[in-house]
């Protein structure tokens, strides 16, 4: 039984387009779904914006686990030195060079004459390949190049030292019987495709890409391009299913897990497509409504969350803006952040009064048979102070140990708790109102523990007192 290679192309294929844009978050965590699914290779999209999309690719990298991560090399002379810095921490990084075959793409694309093609190809595969083990060699529009150039390319490519070489018939007009006479000709043609892994990728124009497939790993293809969003080259299920179906009749077997295979391409899906579910935990309630699509996690930086805030309406200065962050990483260590839980943070951590006292731990013990206690540390003047006390209840054990804490007592105008989001991770949020001096101090607190949320509501309002009788 020979091993098929499957290599998705999702990230590459939605990132091409502006209707599918995808926002940072989204794209690992697809990568992260791939990988799961169990995909042998996923390729990224190429570094066209700089720093950002290394820093994604670097992302990714760090995110996935069993897969490898393809990244494109530019066709520029420092395009395998760039690919390579942004894929080297993945735990199988693969560096790709994908040159067009036929005379108008090789014109239009490389701007260069095929004898020159065939010099760059020797050059950027020798390149990468003395950076990456792994270096795969991708002749796009194959089947429209003329036949002695593509078998000199491949032959090329190959003493370059690529280990992988794939085909594509991106014109998508083959039908399966002419696929595979393509690739039996090309391996009888360049026989030292025998010594490496033979790719196809056959675009779904017509309909038949994964019969083309097929075709093609019946004719010695070892590795399948796919896609678990698109319809334009062959579905990941759709190979699955054949590999079920008829994997023992081709020869042919795959590490796909095929357990995990349905639940991941669903919501890559929803990620791809933006059909999120309405009962989402994530979700802004109003469709065009500021943030409605807003996905934060813990690979964002602060100029990721500050976009986010603007985008829900809010203007913070640099030390707001500091604060959120500051509260963002907290709740991102744990879940995922939307629109819902930013709004929750920004309410409790922005546009506050400095600090008089900060919460360092606090520890609840409470039950059906015993009096709930609550020990309580904060921090002031950078000194750690903390106070054990016992209460009607976790919540009124803590405010105890807060007032035992200052040394004082104010009166608990109100309070209130309700959830911020849903499901097992909900966060809740806490409001409570103190009243000192005759007036009214409010406090907000979030966690996804509503106990540590009731105590950051309290030290909100609390510090608000302090900063105005001081």
């Amino acid at each position: 039984m020979r091993n098929l290679t499957i290599s998705d192309q999702t990230l590459q294929i939605t990132a091409a387009k502006p209707e599918q844009t995808l926002s940072f978050r989204e794209r690992v965590e697809i990568a992260k779904l791939l990988d799961k699914a169990r995909a042998d290779v996923i390729e990224t999209a190429p570094i066209t914006g700089g720093k950002a999309d290394a820093l994604l690719i670097q992302a990714i990298a760090a995110a996935v686990r069993e897969s490898a991560v393809a990244v494109p090399v530019a066709l520029t002379e420092d395009g395998p030195a760039q690919a390579w810095e942004a894929v080297r921490e993945a735990a199988k990084p693969r560096l790709q060079v994908a040159v067009p075959m036929s005379v108008v793409q090789m014109e239009y694309v490389c701007r260069k004459k095929p004898p020159m093609v065939l010099s760059m190809i020797s050059i950027l595969v020798a390149a990468a390949k003395a950076l990456c083990a792994d270096v795969e060699f991708r002749a796009d529009d194959a089947t429209r190049a003329e036949p002695s150039f593509l078998r000199q390319a491949v032959a090329a490519a190959i003493e370059a030292g690529a280990g992988t070489v794939t085909v594509c018939d991106d014109a998508g007009g083959m039908l399966p019987e002419e696929f595979s006479a393509f690739v039996t000709e090309l391996r009888a043609d360049v026989p030292a495709l025998s010594g490496v892994r033979l790719g196809v990728r056959c675009a779904n124009d017509l309909g038949m890409a994964v019969a083309c497939a097929a075709a093609a790993i019946q004719a010695g293809a070892g590795e399948v391009k796919v896609g678990a969003v698109s319809d334009e080259i062959p579905a990941m299920e759709a190979v699955a299913q054949l590999l079920r179906l008829r994997g023992e009749e081709l020869g042919i077997r795959s590490g796909l897990n095929i357990t995990e295979l349905q639940r991941c391409i669903r919501h890559a899906r929803r990620l791809a497509h933006g059909k999120r579910s309405k009962t989402s935990p994530f979700d802004a309630g109003v469709q065009d409504a500021p943030g409605a699509a807003l996905f934060l996690n813990s690979f964002d930086d602060i100029s990721a969350v500050a976009k986010a805030v603007k985008r829900l309406g809010y203007d913070l200065g640099e030390e707001d803006t500091a604060r959120v962050y500051e509260e963002f990483v907290r709740i991102a260590k744990r879940k995922n952040v939307g629109a819902r839980e930013l709004d929750a943070i920004v309410a409790s951590a922005a546009l506050q009064v400095p600090p008089a006292y900060r919460l360092q731990s606090y520890v609840v013990n409470c039950g059906n048979i015993i009096a709930a206690s609550a020990h309580v540390r904060l921090e002031k003047d950078g000194k750690p102070i903390g106070e054990i006390c016992v209460g009607d209840g976790p919540v009124d054990a803590a405010f105890l140990a807060i007032e035992q804490i200052i040394g004082h007592h104010y009166e608990l105008d109100d309070f209130q708790v309700q959830t911020v989001t849903e499901g097992r991770e909900a966060m809740g949020s806490a409001l409570v109102k103190l009243r000192a001096g005759g007036k009214l101090y409010s406090g907000k607190g979030i966690s996804t523990d509503i106990i540590g949320a009731s105590i950051r509501a309290y030290l909100n309002a609390l510090n608000k007192i302090v900063y105005e009788e001081g």
